[in-house]
């Protein structure tokens, strides 16, 4: 990796990114963004991100985004876009660079993504099948996700969704651009498959509760039946599959918690944010 790598980030205006290019950008690196023309998002991007206009459905517009790179930060948008054009677009990454995190997920390290259901696990085996020095990094849900709650908590004092007492070990969206960042300029890497998630176990309702508690209101919970909330889900964009699946899984997480580890620690020198934090920053959207 040289002095100053060169670092693409596709996918780079969603919740990770942002973190993302800040964090490479702390770390010396020269930062490229993958973005579509007329993304909203882009201003949620640092200044000093270069800007390349390009489409992961289009591998040909990559071209002049990995022409010079050193390393890529790659992240599929499974809600907007297949991944049939994944091995193409992988194709021109080999081609150019040398290293490559992916940002995958925790369903497949505990065998819960076939590698035939077209996700993660899917982007996994064909990475491996290339000579590129890559990183895995399985992360468990996003601490971003509990933003699903927000318009509930701000109209009133109820959230109403399954499972509650389904206990995650969410991550900081931070915490996780911070270990790809370190994983991308630094060595000793290569071939790990990281299971990035947050410091602790919480049920959805203890973490609708911290909510609560930071802006000073007490928040409920209420369960419903998973099917009315696989129709909201669905109805706001979510495929059907995927909405089936993370309900499975929740209910899965009321017998037992998720799966979680101290890597965000490890990687990056210093402890990972809790909830009680990320909630804390983000509290105007609740209230």
């Amino acid at each position: 990796m040289t002095e100053q790598p060169t670092v693409l980030i596709t996918a780079a205006t969603g919740n990770i990114g942002p973190h993302a290019a800040t964090h490479l950008l702390r770390a010396g690196a020269r930062v490229r963004a993958l973005v579509l023309k007329d993304d909203p998002g882009i201003a949620r991007l640092p200044q000093d991100v270069e800007l390349h206009y390009g489409d992961l459905a289009d591998p040909d517009s990559l071209d002049p985004a990995l022409e010079g790179a050193d390393a890529v930060f790659w992240m599929w948008p499974f809600f907007t876009l297949n991944v049939e054009t994944a091995p193409a677009v992988l194709k021109k990454i080999e081609q150019q660079v040398r290293r490559i995190a992916l940002v995958s997920s925790v369903g497949v390290h505990i065998g819960l993504e076939p590698v035939d259901n077209n996700c993660h696990a899917y982007l996994e085996k064909l990475i491996e099948r290339t000579s590129l020095e890559w990183t895995f990094l399985r992360t468990t849900g996003f601490m971003a996700n509990a933003l699903g709650f927000a318009a509930q908590i701000r109209g009133g004092d109820l959230v109403r969704f399954p499972y509650g007492a389904a206990a995650r070990t969410p991550v900081h969206e931070s915490d996780l651009a911070a270990v790809g960042a370190r994983v991308l300029t630094e060595g000793g890497h290569g071939g790990r498959k990281y299971l990035v998630s947050g410091p602790e176990a919480l049920t959805q309702e203890e973490q609708a509760q911290i909510i609560g508690e930071v802006i000073g209101r007490s928040v409920r919970w209420e369960d419903v039946h998973a099917r009315e909330a696989r129709r909201q889900m669905v109805a706001t964009g979510w495929p059907p599959s995927y909405a089936d699946g993370a309900l499975d899984y929740f209910a899965m997480l009321t017998e037992k918690p998720e799966v979680g580890s101290s890597v965000v620690a490890e990687v990056t020198g210093r402890p990972a944010h809790t909830f009680r934090q990320w909630a804390e920053e983000h509290a105007d959207s609740f209230r």
